[in-house]
């Protein structure tokens, strides 16, 4: 069917396909950022097929495996980022009872938890996933 509107979920399933066959080697930083440009805008499913249309197509059980362990770093990310957070909380209720003047200095300690948060993130969901560092870091700072 010509002109079938794509959903959200399909762009994003293409942009992640795409960024797959980017991790692969199939495609250059150029082609990817093209590439998911037309395809976060692309309003039908024939544009998204046409973008893929010279790549082949990713085995299932790998991208689910990619997908599953991409979901356990992100959790395990997260929780390393609330334990990072327990300072920064305790650090908020001691400038809250000095009678909370000045600046709020307590932001400086979230930062030990949001910089990494951050990066991290980006590494896992960002245009050119980098799962193994990821869970590099991650192991380092158990």
């Amino acid at each position: 069917m010509a002109g079938v509107r794509a959903s959200d979920e399909e762009r994003e399933r293409a942009a992640g396909e795409i960024r797959e066959h980017f991790a692969q080697g199939r495609l250059t930083s150029d082609e990817l950022s093209d590439r998911l440009g037309r395809a976060y805008s692309a309003q039908t499913t024939d544009e998204l097929a046409a973008l893929r249309a010279d790549l082949p197509a990713l085995p299932a059980p790998a991208r689910a495996a990619h997908l599953a362990r991409r979901s356990e770093l992100s959790r395990r990310l997260l929780q390393q980022t609330g334990a990072a957070l327990v300072p920064f909380a305790v650090c908020v209720v001691i400038w809250i009872s000095s009678g909370a003047s000045g600046g709020f200095w307590p932001i400086w300690v979230a930062l030990v938890a949001v910089i990494p948060l951050v990066r991290n993130g980006w590494r896992l969901y960002g245009p050119a996933p980098d799962l193994e560092g990821v869970e590099r870091e991650l192991r380092q700072r158990e």
